[in-house]
């Protein structure tokens, strides 16, 4: 329900302070081996390393990915451009691209809120280049605020990206982001995100595998608690033949909060031998809790391989008690099943600043999501 976005009066706010990066590093990981890029209400205010930016002005095919005319929140995301604009990374170099390159979006609605900041990213990976992208999303206050990221990536033939997404805004904050990839043969692009924050928020990723032997990896995990709302809609098209692609997706949700998950996989005629996987798994901790899950596919070739499922329980009954009968309290015992349910999509988390980083994140929500906690046994 987004009529309550529609009475908030937001606006842009520029960002005119000292920048306090002790503070921001208390709200993402800076470590200086990265190349830390620091927006402030969409103003670069910090740039450590080598990273090869430039204005978004410079890429000529700017939109042709992400379709304002399709898409409502990348249509309001456009209308901004000319006021924001945005950034273009080119990765040209035919080796690794060592320092992986963190976009650090911030939003400070304590200057004169409620605002609205629209990020905005174009990405080219050149044939055979190879690259790690970290973007995060925090806010410095609890203002309310609403965020719409789009981010547009080409990969070239035999390139290889690593993006991994942190999205932690304000539980008051509306976050919408897009994602869109167009793959060549042989390119191999790996998400992976980590969504806690907003009271609502939207993750929408679509792949297109064009060139043979692509490879798309779309995994996540998403938590909520209260009254928070997570959507995902995630959506790969294979076009070519010999592509894979994966679909994983994990929710932890409590209290009365409510997820959605709408996985789609189409294969296309003449896209032969794809090898294409979808699954979403849900822990409910709370009887208030509420996801719907639709996983689908949509096959037009005859030789493929493609499985798709959704599942959605509470914490096993059985399994609290064998850890209890073994000296662990319940709230212990709890905590330790939640870890272990988040765990697996965590570990593709590769860098071990960013890993450690998130499982801190993890054990300071967990608090919350235990004390809106009020159900165990099978769903």
């Amino acid at each position: 329900d987004l009529r309550q976005i529609d009475r908030i009066d937001f606006r842009f706010e520029d960002w005119d302070r000292q920048v306090d990066l002790a503070r921001i590093a208390e709200l993402v990981p800076m470590p200086e081996e990265w190349s830390n890029l620091v927006f402030i209400n969409g103003s670069l205010e910090h740039n450590s390393g080598d990273a090869p930016l430039t204005r978004i002005q410079a890429c000529d095919w700017v939109g042709e990915l992400a379709d304002y005319r399709s898409n409502g929140f990348v249509a309001l995301a456009t209308a901004f451009l000319r006021i924001r604009g945005g950034s273009y990374l080119q990765f040209d170099r035919p080796r690794e691209y060592v320092r992986p390159v963190h976009i650090i979006h911030v939003i400070d609605g304590s200057v004169g809120g409620p605002i609205v900041d629209n990020p905005r990213v174009a990405v080219e990976m050149g044939d055979g280049s190879c690259a790690t992208l970290i973007e995060s999303h925090v806010s410095l206050s609890d203002d309310v605020h609403m965020t719409l990221p789009v981010v547009e990536i080409k990969m070239g033939e035999g390139a290889e990206l690593s993006h991994y997404r942190y999205q932690n805004n304000s539980e008051k904050s509306f976050h919408f982001a897009t994602t869109r990839v167009l793959q060549e043969a042989s390119s191999n692009y790996r998400s992976t995100s980590f969504s806690v924050g907003s009271d609502i928020g939207r993750n929408d990723v679509f792949t297109h595998l064009v060139g043979e032997y692509a490879e798309s990896t779309l995994h996540g995990v998403y938590l909520t608690t209260n009254r928070q709302h997570q959507d995902n809609e995630i959506s790969t098209t294979h076009a070519a033949p010999h592509c894979t692609s994966d679909q994983y997706y994990k929710g932890i949700l409590s209290g009365r909060s409510r997820a959605v998950f709408s996985g789609k996989i189409t294969v296309e005629r003449g896209a032969q031998k794809t090898d294409a996987n979808q699954k979403d798994l849900n822990l409910l901790l709370s009887h208030g809790a509420e996801v719907d899950t639709k996983p689908s596919l949509e096959i037009y070739a005859d030789d493929v391989k493609c499985a798709h499922g959704a599942t959605a329980g509470h914490v096993d009954e059985d399994t609290l008690f064998y850890l209890q009968s073994r000296g662990v309290d319940y709230d212990t015992a709890q905590a330790m099943l939640i870890r272990g349910f988040a765990a697996e999509i965590l570990s593709e988390f590769e860098d071990d600043e960013l890993h450690a980083f998130l499982e801190s994140q993890l054990d300071e929500l967990m608090p919350a999501l235990q004390e809106a906690s009020d159900t165990i046994g099978t769903a």
